[in-house]
């Protein structure tokens, strides 16, 4: 077995994290696998996973050589169909993440038209309210809110998010609009936890900073609960406001206390080094710019 069919071998393995379920991927006994691996470390003199009785996972340097290894092995193929005249269409596997709500509203329906338009690709969409690892999670994109704090990734900024402060227009009549956020604390407040970890909400205006803060009648884990409850008229919550763009459009929420609001957060999608020139990722990074760009929840 060469180098290259050793490579492949050792993707499965690191996709799989197993060596047995990666063996019956590619129709090839485990032993054979395992001596596959075993090769490829002796010949790169490092070890490529941590192996343990339960679990198979990348180490640091196999977890960079996986990134490095999934763009050699395409090039090939599309340096293949070059040589034979066709064109090289993307295909494969496509790793996506993206926060939960962000990922379900905006994201899915990029991955859509992606999927439309080159049918050979396969997407993993990968939803989290939490940072993904790129590199150890073998991600190939991930569209990130906030400001960056990792320098080995390439970056394209798309535009910008803010929390909002809403509640629903049953709420507001009932119990009034606050026009400070010192006057929350006469209010029920519904708590997403995920926007806002700490119960001291930060507020920004002319006047200055402040602080308040908040003593929530309700906690939610999730920003999609959040949303029901204020919807429901159980209080005031702040969410994101890709979250409740549509809410503000329809009415089923109000946007209180705007002069308030704290500095819009960028929205980027990021990928890592080495990859820009990937055909498979490189399209879908085209695309997403262009739909998320154009997205009117995304500020500009």
């Amino acid at each position: 077995m060469d180098k290259l069919d050793s490579m492949k071998v050792f993707v499965e393995v690191a996709e799989c994290r197993s060596f047995v379920a990666a063996s019956r991927r590619l129709d090839l006994s485990a032993p054979a696998v395992t001596r596959s691996i075993a090769k490829l470390e002796n010949a790169l003199g490092v070890r490529l996973f941590n192996r343990t009785t339960r679990h198979v996972r990348l180490t640091e340097t196999g977890a960079r050589f996986l990134a490095d290894t999934r763009c050699i092995l395409e090039d090939v193929e599309q340096a293949v169909a070059r040589a034979g005249g066709s064109y090289a269409e993307p295909k494969g596997v496509l790793s996506v993440t993206a926060p939960v709500l962000f990922g379900q509203k905006h994201v899915l329906p990029v991955i859509a038209e992606y999927m439309k338009q080159y049918p050979l690709v396969k997407v993993r969409a990968l939803f989290y309210d939490r940072v993904s690892n790129i590199l150890e999670e073998g991600l190939d994109v991930a569209i990130r809110i906030g400001h960056l704090k990792d320098s080995s990734v390439y970056a394209t900024r798309v535009g910008s998010v803010q929390k909002v402060v809403c509640a629903s227009p049953a709420y507001l009549k009932e119990h009034g609009v606050p026009g400070h956020p010192s006057e929350l604390a006469d209010h029920a407040i519904i708590h997403a936890s995920t926007v806002e970890p700490s119960t001291t909400w930060r507020f920004e205006s002319k006047a200055g900073n402040k602080a308040v803060k908040v003593s929530p009648s309700l906690y939610c884990c999730q920003n999609g609960t959040a949303i029901s409850a204020a919807r429901q008229g159980l209080g005031i919550t702040r969410l994101m406001s890709y979250q409740v763009g549509e809410d503000f459009d329809n009415g089923s929420l109000e946007r209180i206390l705007p002069g308030h609001e704290s500095k819009p957060l960028p929205v980027s999608i990021v990928h890592l080094e080495g990859r820009q020139a990937n055909t498979k990722i490189r399209s879908f990074i085209d695309l997403a710019v262009a739909r998320l760009r154009a997205n009117p929840y995304i500020l500009h």
